[in-house]
């Protein structure tokens, strides 16, 4: 099976610093950290190659040479996925779509999208897979379970070149204990953040650490601090682990305000 991934292109948005790149050294912002996961979850013997339309474009023959193509997309990637759909079915191409955009507005995708994997992949992506091994797969496959995070495989960094990108990724937890008006994360991954344990985010860190990478490294999740009992146990490991190593990575995150009530957290992450 030769599979297609594709990251579709991001709308210029404070988010895409498009602009700031000019003065940055990579050619995009963020590697599509949920693609190169995604990846690692698929069977070991398919070939993989991945677009990121950040980077270039997406060629007729890159879709043709396919058998399936699967993109992932977030909100302000809407266009660009709409865009790419078309032309994979117009190319005769099957495609698989998951990612917060079509989980959220599923019913928009219906005409464009064979195969819709929708919420946490970790619970969608094995029974699609499944089906489509026995040739019967189904429209679309859903679920209100969240994942146990200890089931997250590493990303496949080597389906990127990372040095075209500004930042690369990690994600340690999903899921907010707030409920914000203007923020749908407790919607998608609810409101008791999930957690991966120490060893599996040093094992994620020790990936890109191989890379040869020296630089920023992103926490992605929505907010860090969600769950502050076992961010307390993490960051003393992560703490020994970076001094152990020199500190190569510059990390950034986002966190609730109440980080600011807690000064003990507040040192364990500037330390």
């Amino acid at each position: 099976m030769n599979v297609l991934l594709v990251n579709p292109k991001c709308t210029a948005t404070f988010w895409s610093f498009k602009h700031a790149l000019r003065f940055a050294s990579g050619k995009a912002a963020c590697p599509p950290l949920g693609l190169l996961t995604i990846a690692g979850m698929l069977p070991g013997e398919w070939n993989l190659r991945l677009v990121d339309m950040n980077l270039r474009k997406l060629r007729d023959r890159d879709i043709k040479e396919a058998d399936l193509v699967m993109v992932g997309a977030m909100m302000i990637q809407r266009d660009s996925a709409v865009e790419v759909l078309a032309r994979c079915r117009k190319l005769g191409r099957k495609t698989v779509a998951g990612g917060p955009l079509f989980t959220s507005n599923p019913r928009d995708f219906s005409g464009l999208v064979d195969y819709l994997v929708l919420n946490e992949a970790e619970i969608t992506l094995p029974p699609f897979l499944e089906d489509l091994r026995n040739g019967r797969p189904q429209g679309i496959y859903a679920s209100r379970e969240f994942a146990d995070l200890a089931e997250t495989p590493l990303p496949r960094w080597d389906l990127v070149n990372p040095r075209d990108y500004q930042t690369l990724m990690v994600q340690y937890s999903r899921g907010c204990p707030f409920n914000c008006e203007f923020c749908d994360i407790t919607n998608l991954f609810g409101k008791v953040p999930r957690v991966k344990g120490p060893e599996q985010l040093l094992l994620e860190l020790d990936a890109i650490y191989s890379l040869g990478w020296k630089g920023q490294v992103f926490f992605v999740d929505d907010n860090f601090i969600g769950n502050k009992r076992e961010v307390r146990k993490v960051l003393k490991d992560l703490v020994a682990w970076a001094e152990a190593r020199d500190h190569p990575f510059n990390f950034l995150t986002e966190a609730s305000v109440n980080l600011a009530d807690d000064d003990d957290l507040i040192d364990l992450m500037v330390s």
